[in-house]
C-alpha cells in the first residue's frame, strides 16, 4: 500500500488521502463534521456541502462513492 496526501482546497481544512493496493485504490477526503453529497462524473468528484461545491480529479472507473459524516470515500478497482 502507498499513501499520497494533499490539500483538498485552500478553504477546506481536511486532508485528501489515496491508498493504493494491489487490486484497488481508495480516495478519502475529510471535510469535517458536515452533511453533504458526492457525485462522480467523467473523472471529476463533485462534493456539495451547504451552498459550497468542491471539485477534484479522480479515476474515471469509480466503483463506489459515498459521503458519511463529512468524509468522502471513493473506491476504484485497478
Amino acid at each position: 500500500m502507498s499513501e499520497h496526501i494533499r490539500s483538498v482546497h485552500s478553504e477546506v481544512d481536511g486532508l485528501v488521502r489515496r491508498y493504493e493496493y494491489d487490486d484497488s485504490a481508495v480516495f478519502v477526503a475529510d471535510f469535517g463534521p458536515v452533511d453533504g453529497t458526492v457525485d462522480v462524473v467523467d473523472g471529476t468528484a463533485m462534493v456539495v456541502v451547504d451552498d459550497d461545491q468542491y471539485e477534484f480529479e479522480v479515476a474515471e472507473d469509480v466503483d463506489h462513492a459515498i459521503m458519511n459524516n463529512g468524509v468522502v470515500t471513493i473506491e476504484t478497482e485497478q
